[in-house]
């Protein structure tokens, strides 16, 4: 099977070979002011993709989705609204709310798995660990489909919340989900794109951790990444 790698080049894509690449724009939890500079001077202007891990205001998404004009997929965390598709309050214009879906985005299987830990009775966005797993369950069947169709069950998938004991903390808020452990197990997707947990508050070494063939990444507050497969 033949894969191609794209170069972007005075705004010309080329196919190269026996690689497939996408450089990202992967944005969580913080608004920072100047993204927007940046963004409107071009810094950005070979991003080929924007992934958003929750708990960002959709002004913003669809301030980076209309300024770099390129596909967006995010998910929600727990300080966004209950998605509601007759809501305009709801979802980010021009981009995809990817919670609990798989979409193949240029030869790409990317999936979304939003919310956290439940902290609160009545909180938007949470579940219990066993609510967790029930959510992720549902995504057996076309990760089983994309094995047998593509090879492989996913590339990239993009959560709000870390796994349980990657990147997580011990207070009940930021505590990790164990179904992403058991995603991450079923699907080894090469790469999981998380925020919620802030690193610059505590003294660890890296965001950054591999889990069996899977690169997790805490994105907090921003992170350009290339990807490849």
């Amino acid at each position: 099977m033949v894969v191609f790698r794209r170069i972007r080049l005075a705004g010309i894509c080329f196919l190269r070979q026996n690689e497939c690449t996408v450089k990202i724009l992967t944005v969580s939890d913080q608004v920072v002011e100047r993204l927007y500079a940046l963004s409107s001077n071009g810094h950005f202007q070979d991003v080929d993709l924007i992934l958003g891990c929750g708990d960002l205001p959709y002004a913003y998404l669809e301030y980076l989705v209309t300024i770099l004009n390129v596909p967006m997929f995010y998910v929600p965390g727990n300080h966004d609204p209950r998605f509601d598709p007759g809501s305009d309050r709801s979802h980010a214009e021009g981009g995809a709310n990817l919670d609990l879906k798989i979409i193949r985005h240029n030869k790409f299987l990317i999936g979304g798995f939003g919310g956290s830990i439940r902290y609160r009775p009545d909180g938007i966005n949470q579940y219990a660990q066993s609510e967790a797993y029930i959510r992720a369950f549902s995504l057996l069947p076309r990760l089983i489909l994309n094995r047998l169709q593509y090879g492989r069950a996913l590339d990239i998938l993009i959560s709000h919340s870390p796994p349980f004991g990657i990147h997580d903390d011990t207070d009940p808020a930021h505590n990790g989900l164990k179904a992403l452990n058991w995603l991450i197990r079923v699907a080894q997707p090469r790469y999981l794109f998380h925020g919620h947990t802030h690193f610059y508050k505590r003294n660890l070494a890296s965001p950054e951790t591999t889990f069996g063939i899977t690169k997790i990444i805490n994105v907090y507050p921003y992170k350009i990444i290339e990807a490849s497969h």
